[in-house]
């Protein structure tokens, strides 16, 4: 068994954006302010985090998270690394440099934005990360003790012509920012109990999955309940969102449960 925690459901600019005057930046609904896309998967005795945006700090203190084992990264866009500055709040309880499970261009894009994490003698209080890098096969992280071990299979998806990954953990599946996936790859999602998948937007997007294209890989994988995140402004409010699609399963249209991610909402797997 295993929880997921979703600390942000939000695209790169959040919910609501800067500026904006729409109706879904406008909504009063809780469940429209979405932060930026992030999660917390809690699965065998290990706490995970998928991706530190720049709202981690308080996605952290929103959800009186205290500790963390891990953090997975799924790629290296500042809306999924923007957050690594505040990991020293943990190196400071553990004292000891916090894990870190990424890929080489990932690594590669965090040694130049914190830059000052990697010098040899880093200024006091820098952050300090103890980086695992990762390939496309199977892994596992431990619990800061040792006393657990959650196994984690990376996903390949492409965000336009940027490979990134998603993650599966046992019966729980996350994919963000995706724009194109082949079916050996989501055959790895197969078999699992929660599907998350990103959408943007109704239309095409150049580097993200529209709606219809997130509900075909959600389709294809055939899972019993489905999420959706990393929505944007661009479609419609939670409530109109989620009547739409229980409409769509209730005639038929639609094969697999499916709702709107929201900031907050906890699911156990």
């Amino acid at each position: 068994m295993g929880k997921v925690t979703f600390l942000g459901t939000g695209t790169s600019q959040g919910i609501p954006m800067i500026g904006c005057s729409c109706p879904v930046c406008q909504s009063a609904d809780p469940r429209d302010k979405r932060l930026r896309s992030s999660a917390l998967v809690e699965y065998n005795g290990v706490r995970i985090l998928i991706d530190c945006g720049p709202d981690f700090r308080q996605q952290m203190l929103a959800n009186n998270i205290s500790d963390l084992d891990a953090v997975v990264l799924t790629h290296n866009h500042k809306d999924h690394t923007g957050g690594m500055d505040d990991i020293r709040s943990f190196n400071y309880f553990h004292q000891a440099p916090f894990p870190i499970y990424c890929e080489e261009r990932v690594l590669e894009s965090l040694q130049r934005e914190y830059y000052y994490a990697f010098e040899e003698h880093p200024y006091p209080g820098a952050p300090a990360y103890d980086i695992h890098l990762i390939e496309n096969k199977p892994f596992e992280i431990p619990s800061t003790d040792g006393s657990h071990i959650a196994q984690v299979v990376p996903v390949r998806v492409m965000h336009y012509k940027l490979p990134i990954f998603g993650y599966r953990f046992g019966k729980f599946g996350y994919i963000t920012d995706g724009s194109s996936i082949t079916d050996e790859e989501l055959e790895k999602m197969k078999g699992v109990d929660i599907l998350v998948v990103n959408t943007i937007r109704r239309t095409t997007h150049i580097s993200h999955f529209s709606l219809y294209q997130a509900l075909e890989v959600m389709e294809k994988v055939g899972a019993p309940m489905n999420f959706l995140t990393h929505l944007s402004h661009q479609i419609e409010s939670h409530s109109q969102l989620s009547k739409w699609l229980s409409d769509e399963y209730a005639n038929g249209r639609l094969s697999v449960k499916v709702a709107p991610a929201y900031d907050g909402l906890q699911v156990e797997f």
